[in-house]
């Protein structure tokens, strides 16, 4: 190989490169069009042939030793400039993307809480029409705990914080997902996970209610519940999207009904998870913590849920006016 005629006929590629890598490290990214960036990666991989060859026939340490730098330059920039780019769509998603898949499918959402409800009510109903429905839905030591010792049952958190957190994350997880994926049950699954935890957050509701506990109960309650039952109320609404594409298709092939749905109720899932580990955190450590008074519990608990509609309720700037 004539090294010499071989520098002369690659070298405007390596100035071509790093006139782009300054341009970029003056003025960030964003100062190259789509054909400018797309010129870069494709002289990367070209300068990073060129290092290759270069070492093979020995053209001299100098001359390697710049090839590395150009290459070196060239890869932090494409890669950590397209994590960085990763990095910014999931601050976008969490900013806007998910209070719009809330809002567009909040039907779904509200059918998912109704369910919900509707179990705590009839766990309320049936609790004070027979005291034996307790004993159906509630273990018999809580119910002696609260009944015959008028004690409420967190305090066995205190002390094992870090490990209860965990625990209770992974139990949330466990019941959303399973919510979620109850929907290839055509639904039955979610609907029965929905219910099923409004009759047990119900009968609990009552067993305090009817022992003078209702207070420092929700007082336990609502900083994480403000956070915790709404994701389940995502889940289950998830859930039901993908039972919705599984009975009643509509327009769609059963398949392509899955696919359009089921990546509406995964946007959904990706809101749930960051809210249960939150709300784990809550729970374990802030709810049972006997040194914070339960007016500030409430005071918290109000206030979150408050943010969190707030959320939900936002919009992109271009969107709050009309034409």
């Amino acid at each position: 190989m004539n090294i010499q005629r071989w520098i002369a006929r690659r070298e405007p590629n390596w100035k071509q490169l790093d006139a782009l890598l300054m341009q970029i490290e003056q003025k960030g990214l964003k100062s190259l069009n789509a054909d400018e960036i797309r010129q870069m990666a494709s002289l990367y991989r070209s300068v990073s042939a060129d290092l290759a060859r270069a070492r093979t026939h020995q053209v001299g340490e100098s001359l390697v030793r710049d090839l590395q730098i150009l290459t070196s330059r060239s890869y932090n920039q494409i890669y950590q400039g397209s994590r960085r780019q990763e990095w910014q769509a999931v601050v976008e998603f969490y900013r806007w993307g998910l209070p719009a898949a809330i809002q567009q499918n909040w039907a779904y959402i509200a059918i998912a809480t109704a369910i919900f409800m509707a179990g705590i009510l009839i766990a309320w109903w049936f609790a004070w029409q027979d005291p034996l429905f307790l004993s159906l839905i509630v273990p018999e030591e809580l119910i002696e705990k609260v009944r015959d010792r008028h004690e409420l049952w967190m305090g066995s958190i205190v002390g094992v914080e870090p490990l209860a957190s965990s625990g209770i994350m992974v139990n949330n997880l466990k019941v959303s997902f399973t919510a979620v994926a109850g929907g290839i049950t055509a639904g039955l699954l979610t609907v029965f996970i929905l219910a099923y935890n409004g009759l047990s957050i119900g009968a609990l509701a009552t067993l305090v209610g009817q022992n003078n506990l209702a207070y420092p109960f929700w007082a336990f309650v609502f900083p994480h519940g403000s956070l915790e039952l709404p994701a389940i109320f995502l889940a289950g609404g998830a859930g039901l999207m993908i039972g919705r594409a599984i009975v009643f298709p509509g327009k769609y092939r059963r398949a392509d009904a899955l696919k359009f749905y089921g990546s509406q109720a995964a946007q959904l899932v990706f809101g749930v998870v960051p809210m249960l580990i939150i709300a784990g955190i809550i729970e374990g450590f802030f709810s049972p913590n006997p040194i914070i008074p339960d007016p500030l519990k409430y005071i918290v608990g109000i206030g979150l849920f408050a943010l969190l509609i707030k959320y939900c309720s936002r919009k992109p700037a271009s969107q709050s006016f009309t034409n």
